[in-house]
């Protein structure tokens, strides 16, 4: 329940998703896939890239003994050299077909196998597209979906998969030096594995890693404020203040008349609507360095402060006008992209426990798995900020508006709203408190999951040459992209950056006697 819509999801897609947390979810930007052959370095002509290998996996690691499930990886060794370092990633809460490009140089993964004679892998998460230990997505089967048991794959493989490629079976950790690359959800995979099993990844890279688990994280639009147009900002925080207020007082009929001024009136229930807004706010995350004004975010924002073709000062226009004009926004342009032809209720409430979304166990559903994870272990639910704190989000919808739906989807799960357990997924696994050897953390000042990174405001937690944190003018895992090091130079300096420590760890790394 948090980064799920793709960069370009189709409006149909969207309306599937009446849970606003699913839409901050963002799985990795992807990247494209070379056509073209590819040749190693011996002159090899080496398999497309997209081709698919499959590596038996414990079902669960605590119990050897039930077997092995069929897990995808993606692998290209066009530049891999014997005594060169294998790179693993997977892309976390997503089917990870179409993370081809992730083994390329189009990637800081492909970078790092290019400068260091490596080879490149992309593996599916437990639960995630078609790697799944059963063929469904019931709570009794997501009973092995866990942060353990992920941690545990990643080194299972490293550990006893025998790769593809010539000599594959001799490039076990100890053998070869492993690099363990992530981003976002992964990313604080990648940390929170290296401090779990600290003997098998010799290195590793964490872009926009959110390492700490939170309940309420409403800190996830702090640096949307910060970073939006002003004018833009102090008109969505009128009309959220203007909501809220009348929402204290009670004031049923005054909110019908604001849903109605935004085509939403058919949604029932007040927290439904509020959470509806934060929508477009949400459009942030698809942001990058190479992203024009035309991305649908700055769209939104031209239509609140753009009037015949004067813009507003840093004060916006004012609550009428931006009722109106944000109003005026979803009836002609958002709504269709949002909903479709579904009507409002359907497509943004989370009350009718009957619909589909809530109740299909079918495999390939990143939504559900996600939402697994999400309700048991780590939180990260995006509501409104404490009183007292500029809000461009209402304060209606709180974490339990978010449990409540976990009962929706898993009601043999949970009884009632359950809280995750984000104190102990933090001790386990560090959080904020990692300090791990050769571990590059990558973060973007624009990046709305900055807040749960290692670069969170306030921390102060040091640069270290052990340890070393960087911070780009980026959004969210942007370092990864190589293409955005070109637009951006402040990208372009953290990936030099982790391209030169990279060099200097691998010198370092002896094989075992």
């Amino acid at each position: 329940m948090m980064w799920l819509a793709l960069l370009i999801l189709s409006g149909l897609a969207r309306a599937a998703i009446p849970n606003a947390m699913l839409r901050g979810v963002q799985p990795l930007p992807k990247v494209p896939v070379p056509e073209h052959t590819i040749i190693s370095p011996n002159g090899t002509v080496l398999p497309p890239i997209t081709t698919v290998y499959y590596f038996d996996q414990l079902i669960d690691h605590s119990k050897p003994d039930l077997g092995t499930f069929q897990q995808r990886y993606w692998m290209n060794w066009k530049f891999y050299k014997p005594g060169g370092p294998i790179i693993l990633m997977t892309p976390g809460e997503t089917d990870a077909d179409g993370y081809e490009g992730y083994t390329t140089n189009k990637t800081i993964n492909g970078l790092i196998a290019q400068q260091q004679d490596g080879a490149a892998i992309v593996i599916e998460h437990r639960f995630f597209g078609y790697s799944n230990p059963y063929n469904n997505l019931t709570s009794q089967s997501l009973a092995l979906l866990t942060l353990q048991q992920a941690i545990d794959d990643l080194e299972y493989f490293a550990n006893t998969a025998d790769l593809p490629m010539s000599g594959g079976d001799a490039v076990k950790p100890g053998q070869a030096p492993w690099i363990l690359i992530g981003g976002s959800y992964s990313g604080a995979l990648t940390s929170w594995t290296m401090t779990n099993k600290p003997e098998i990844f010799w290195a590793g890279y964490a872009s926009s890693a959110v390492v700490e688990a939170i309940t309420d994280y409403y800190a996830y639009f702090t640096p949307i404020r910060e970073y939006m147009p002003q004018n833009c900002s102090s008109d969505v925080q009128a009309v959220i203040a203007y909501l809220d207020k009348m929402f204290a007082a009670n004031d049923t009929a005054g909110i019908q008349t604001l849903k109605e001024a935004f085509g939403l009136g058919d949604i029932v229930h007040v927290d439904d609507f509020a959470s509806a807004l934060k929508y477009n706010l949400y459009d942030w995350q698809s942001l990058q360095p190479d992203v024009g004004p035309g991305a649908l975010f700055f769209e939104f924002c031209d239509a609140l402060e753009v009037k015949d073709g004067v813009s507003a000062g840093p004060q916006g226009w004012g609550l009428e006008n931006a009722i109106y004009s944000w109003g005026n926004f979803w009836n002609t342009t958002y709504y269709n992209y949002v909903c479709g032809s579904v009507d409002a209720e359907t497509c943004l409430g989370t009350y009718d426990t009957s619909q589909p979304y809530w109740t299909d166990v079918t495999v390939n559903d990143a939504n559900r798995s996600w939402s697994w994870l999400v309700c048991n272990q780590v939180g990260w639910y995006q509501v409104g900020p404490p009183e007292g704190q500029p809000a461009i989000v209402s304060r209606i919808p709180q974490p339990i508006y978010e449990e409540r739906q976990c009962v929706n989807m898993f009601p043999q799960a949970f009884a009632h709203p359950p809280q995750p357990t984000t104190t102990q997924t933090d001790t386990l696994y560090a959080g904020w408190n990692v300090n791990v050897p050769r571990l590059f953390f990558a973060n973007g000042l624009r990046d709305p999951w900055r807040e749960a990174t290692v670069s969170a405001d306030g921390l102060n937690k040091p640069n270290t040459t052990s340890m070393p944190i960087y911070e780009s003018d980026g959004f969210h895992c942007s370092d990864l992209i190589t293409e955005n090091g070109i637009v951006d130079s402040t990208v372009a300096a953290v990936q030099e950056a982790a391209l030169v420590y990279m060099h200097e760890w691998l010198s370092e790394w002896k094989p075992n006697a």
